[in-house]
């Protein structure tokens, strides 16, 4: 059994219940339970050095689970749940229905050519921190340090709180 802890995101096609069907989904996964969820946050699009196109804000949101899926078993059914939801891979950092991230799985550290855990980058991206720090501030982020102090690092925070998720 892990504690496993899933980033969400949305920025096309109704990102709410882009959300909630991804969460729902989430639930009846075999062998996963949810035990908290963050709520829901928006923040800017982050986008590639020089690119000029502009894209809506998203909506992010962190769900914890326990879960007895290996991280492979668990990364592939998040991806299929986002290919059920019309994901499309076009462009790094693009627009998208959905995006699920496995952030964590417990302590774990590795690296492989389908996975990287703690995810790269969640120590510099406050849509992640910040729905984190929700559900638990003092969470130590393996390698990296306590979730609050990470947050309050970033020089800008830009996730903002915008409430609970509706059915």
């Amino acid at each position: 059994m892990a504690l496993v802890y899933i980033g969400m995101g949305s920025n096309l096609e109704n990102p709410s219940q882009q959300l909630h069907q991804a969460r729902e989904s989430l639930e009846l996964l075999d062998d996963c339970k949810i035990l908290a969820n963050s709520g829901l946050f928006r923040s800017p699009a982050m986008c590639p050095p020089g690119d000029t196109e502009p894209q809506p804000d998203y909506l992010n949101a962190v769900l914890k689970l326990r879960c007895y899926q290996s991280p492979h078993q668990l990364l592939q059914n998040l991806f299929n749940i986002e290919n059920r939801q019309g994901r499309v891979r076009t462009k790094t950092w693009g627009a998208r229905t959905l995006d699920l991230d496995l952030l964590l799985y417990d302590d774990m550290q590795m690296k492989d050519k389908q996975l990287t855990l703690p995810h790269p980058g969640i120590a510099q991206r406050d849509f992640v921190l910040a729905p984190l720090a929700r559900i638990d501030a003092d969470l130590k982020i393996p390698g990296q340090g306590r979730v609050s102090v990470l947050l309050n690092l970033l020089s800008a925070n830009h996730a903002e709180y915008v409430g609970e998720f509706h059915a």
